[in-house]
């Protein structure tokens, strides 16, 4: 397997958020061309991509968000998703290791993710790397 950092934004790259995203949410369309170029190129955000082989298709994504506060440098955990027909071979887990180890990198003083209650071996492999649930209220306003 490998993991890499996307840099550019690739026909190769659209199609694969074309079938990742829907498996992941309905809530949202894949993102475009444009929206993934946003993305790339945005300070604080890292994408990062898996194959099985260094010439394999893309089988799963990650990005990691740095975030700077007052308080320090906080990092997220954001759209992990794994395709269907690469699940349980350790993808997701190899993705998770590889954002963390960044975020390190990076100087976070933590990381924080969410996850839907129903992605049931997502929340498993979350608490498997270390992750724990945090008591906390979460608020959101649809902008």
């Amino acid at each position: 397997m490998l993991i890499e950092q996307v840099t550019a934004v690739t026909d190769e790259l659209v199609e694969a958020f074309q079938r990742l995203t829907p498996q992941l949410t309905t809530n949202h369309p894949p993102p475009s061309r444009a929206d993934l170029q946003a993305l790339v190129s945005f300070p604080g955000s890292t994408l990062l991509v898996a194959r099985e082989s260094a010439t394999g298709a893309i089988i799963a994504s990650a990005t990691l968000s740095l975030l700077r506060t007052p308080t320090g440098v906080h990092a997220r955990l954001e759209d992990v998703v794994v395709d269907g027909a690469a699940r349980g071979r350790g993808v997701g887990e190899a993705l998770t290791k590889e954002v963390l180890r960044l975020a390190k990198v990076s100087g976070a003083d933590y990381i924080a993710l969410t996850s839907n209650p129903k992605r049931e071996a997502a929340n498993r492999l979350y608490q498997r790397v270390g992750f724990k649930k945090w008591e906390t209220n979460v608020y959101r306003m649809n902008l």
